[in-house]
Parts: C-alpha cells; structure tokens; sequence
C-alpha cells in the first residue's frame, strides 16, 4: 500500500465497514473492533440510553448515536424508531454549515474514502488499514 490506494480496496474497506449495520450496538462493535487503529483518539463520539437495569448492572447500555468528527466532515449514525438514519455535516471552524441525510452503504463509502487517505499518510494507519483489509477479505 505505497502512494495510492486501489479503488477495489476502498470499495472493500466500504463493505467491511457496511457489516453488522442491523442496529448501532453492533455497528459500534464493528467500528471499535476494526477501525480503532485508524482514527486518532477522540474522533468518535458514541452516545448511549441506559435502563435502571443496565446501571445497576453495571452496563455501558444500548449505543443511539455514534459521531465521528473528521475534519471539517462530520458523519452520524443515529438509531431512530427501530433504523439507522446516516447523515453527513460539513463544518467550518466547529460550526455545521451543511447536513444532509445519507444512506448507511453513502455513509460507509464515505468513511472508507477518509480512512483510505487516511492510511496513505500516517504508517501505522496504513498497517491498520491492511490488517482491516485482511479480515475483510477472509
């Protein structure tokens, strides 16, 4: 993975990332599993709905929300009525200048673009990106 990286593994990372999207508990399973060792630490913001049960238990609860800030791109999921709503937000100086609803296999796609550029810079990204792909691909 040296200068560019193929189309084929950015449309493989995609569906990597497009797996388990059933309900966000999963799909943060997927994203802290997987895509840990490519972003930088405080990128993704996971919200959570406790029970009683879950906070006597001792339980994080059920995921409702996962952001992830990518620059001046902000992407979401957000569980709603029993689906996942995906959206995309452009931001400028931390202030949303644009959002728009997505579909998750748009939202996938677009993180996938950002993780692939992400790993042409920064080595141990690239090393993450390829275990990713290694996974993905067995």
């Amino acid at each position: 993975m040296t200068g560019e990286l193929e189309p084929s593994a950015v449309e493989q990372l995609a569906a990597a990332l497009r797996a388990d999207t059933d309900d966000l508990d999963s799909y943060h399973r997927v994203l802290s599993e997987t895509v840990a060792g490519l972003l930088p630490a405080g990128m993704v913001e996971v919200e959570r709905e406790r029970s009683m049960s879950d906070r006597v238990a001792g339980r994080p609860g059920r995921a409702t929300v996962i952001r992830l800030s990518l620059g001046e791109r902000a992407l979401e999921l957000r569980a709603v009525r029993g689906r996942i709503v995906a959206t995309a937000s452009q931001e400028v100086r931390g202030v949303v200048i644009s959002r728009r609803e997505i579909s998750v296999a748009e939202w996938a796609q677009l993180l996938a673009s950002y993780l692939a550029t992400l790993a042409l810079e920064n080595a141990e990204a690239r090393a993450a990106l390829g275990r990713l792909l290694g996974e993905a691909g067995a």
